[in-house]
């Protein structure tokens, strides 16, 4: 379902307003630490008239729709790291922060084994005023900020979660760190957390950094000289609160943990 099939024109639709917040929620941005946080998928937020890219309030919600949790631990560790925190303020549904654009993962066809009605057959124009509304707006702003603090010790990590079972085949890991250039220091928060009995934590699963299938971490990080990693958390762990504030706890100790 295109966006004239769904009675809405977006390319030409009024200018942002409520419904259409800005594109970058930045948290602590004065914070002290060396650490620099992004949460790309923190939200679910479909502007109204793009109908719900066709698909029911309940899918949106699905992890198709967000990283569930994920933006409930980048808040904790921002305050537990005294760390700068930048989150998306929208759906990934739309155009996913995390992923080169143009790319056919940047506005998903379909997602896991559901098809995205509102992003087929979309015109140029309707591609490229996301682009201009979600993805560069939050991008400049993470780009500003490593700029103002070239120079100071930087460590960037990405917040994210992933699904207990994917395409049938569930998913043995609590967590993942991915890396590609940072290997020694990811490989050394996988060791750190691996000391907790019964944890299991993998270096590079469930997925793996590539740089036609991931954003920040090449440009903000590798292509900056930075140590980079991204954190992703299996969901079912950081539901409730409880969930939340243990892997904040462990992130924060494993993260700050002197070599």
């Amino acid at each position: 379902m295109n966006a004239s099939a769904m009675g809405t024109s977006p390319a030409s639709a009024s200018p942002p307003g409520l419904d259409w917040p800005p594109a970058v929620e930045i948290v602590n941005e004065a914070g002290a630490s060396s650490f620099l946080l992004l949460c790309e998928h923190a939200s679910c937020h479909i502007p109204a008239e793009y109908g719900r890219l066709g698909l029911s309030q309940s899918e949106v919600r699905r992890h198709i729709g967000w990283d569930i949790g994920a933006a409930e631990v980048a808040r904790g560790l921002a305050t537990r790291l005294d760390a700068p925190l930048f989150l998306g303020t929208y759906s990934r549904l739309l155009i996913d922060l995390n992923r080169p654009v143009g790319e056919p993962s940047s506005i998903p066809e379909r997602s896991e084994a559901t098809d995205i009605p509102g992003n087929i057959d979309l015109s140029p124009a309707e591609r490229q005023r996301r682009v201009d509304r979600m993805f560069t707006p939050f991008h400049d702003a993470v780009a500003r900020h490593l700029d103002q603090r070239a120079g100071r010790p930087t460590i960037l990590v990405t917040l994210h979660s992933f699904t207990p079972v994917y395409h049938g085949v569930a998913r043995p890991w609590h967590a993942g760190i991915l890396f590609a250039r940072s290997k020694a220091y990811g490989e050394r928060i996988v060791s750190r957390l691996g000391r907790e009995a019964g944890l299991v934590v993998a270096a590079n699963e469930p997925y793996q950094i590539a740089a036609d299938g991931d954003y920040a971490i090449p440009v903000h990080g590798e292509a900056r000289g930075h140590e980079a990693i991204l954190i992703e958390i299996r969901h079912d762990e950081i539901l409730d609160r409880a969930g939340v504030e243990a892997w904040v706890h462990r992130l924060a100790s494993a993260l700050v943990e002197q070599p």
